[in-house]
């Protein structure tokens, strides 16, 4: 089975490895792969760039069923399914883990589910209600995501990001109020909520000196490396006089399947993306190009250097 792996430092590229050939458990499904979503701060950061190699990155695929297990009721042979496998030619999993793909909704936009689902636990556990104002900060696809999905329940959206291009794409997608510079003296008290999805040490100092006391801020980006000389002081000071409420925004705070006495879950979260990407309140126009897995390092590297004209990229096996 074809499969992309990091091989070394800076190095992507297609390996075989074992079919997927035992067989099934009574509920899982297997089948081939038509696409697998980039999620390229997290593949670039702890893969790419890493040290522990060979690595198989990737979180996020649509596939065709095509064999399932003896007391598989809710899928049929045939089935287009979202799941959660890495980028490689085949996936199998078990059939609660995967959603059912809507009508007419093409696998490389339902694949975007996957990276709309991360903020969405933050709407599910945030204090704040609409029709306030949240802040987003850092228009990776990934906030730009968040951007809609908070405007799609609701929430009047300031949008921030340094590069033009990043300004012009959240646009695109219908991201109204899109700046490059965090306005503190023009936007302070007027936040309720940060989503903060940069991993940069000064979003989140501007954000404090932003939100109305009681606020909340979520730390959707991971902080992979030191990128200012800030002192922790000047955040702590802001969030002790300020009331804010720094909060994780780790998408896993809600159960994976829905269960007693939980409101929200991360299926739910995967199902409701891939309804309003059906329905056209998430739009994913120019997030991510499609490339074939054998252009991985081509990928990979032009995400880096963000010579990719895309912030993300879809790999198509059915090329």
């Amino acid at each position: 089975m074809k499969r992309i792996a990091f091989t070394a430092h800076k190095m992507a590229g297609v390996i075989e490895t074992p079919d997927f050939s035992g067989r099934l458990q009574p509920t899982e499904i297997r089948g081939r792969t038509l696409v697998t979503l980039v999620s390229p701060g997290t593949e670039l950061n702890s893969g790419y760039l890493g040290s522990d190699f060979p690595s198989h990155p990737g979180y996020a695929s649509v596939f065709q069923i095509e064999d399932a297990g003896s007391e598989v009721r809710d899928f049929r042979i045939g089935d287009l399914v979202f799941g959660s496998g890495n980028h490689a030619a085949c996936q199998q999993a078990d059939q609660g883990d995967v959603i059912r793909l809507p009508a007419g909704l093409p696998p490389e936009v339902a694949v975007f589910a996957r990276l709309a689902g991360v903020s969405m636990s933050s709407l599910n556990t945030t204090i704040v209600r609409p029709p306030a104002t949240v802040l987003i900060t850092g228009l990776g696809p990934v906030g730009i995501l968040a951007g809609q999905i908070f405007g799609a329940a609701g929430y009047d959206v300031v949008a921030v990001d340094p590069m033009p291009s990043r300004q012009q794409a959240a646009s695109a997608l219908g991201l109204g109020n899109t700046r490059g510079t965090v306005e503190v003296e023009e936007l302070r008290d007027r936040i309720h909520l940060q989503i903060e999805c940069s991993g940069h040490e000064q979003a989140v100092l501007e954000g404090c000196r932003c939100v109305r006391k009681g606020g909340e801020i979520f730390l959707v980006g991971v902080p992979w490396r030191r990128k200012t000389e800030a002192y922790s002081f000047e955040l702590l000071r802001e969030i002790f006089h300020r009331y804010v409420s720094v909060r994780s925004g780790w998408e896993w705070q809600v159960p994976v399947r829905p269960r007693d006495f939980a409101m929200n879950s991360i299926m739910d979260n995967l199902r409701t993306g891939q309804a309003w990407l059906a329905e056209g309140r998430l739009k994913v126009d120019g997030l991510g190009g499609l490339y074939s897995p054998e252009r991985a390092q081509e990928v990979y590297s032009g995400l880096l250097d963000q010579s990719l004209p895309t912030p993300t990229a879809v790999f198509d096996w059915r090329l």
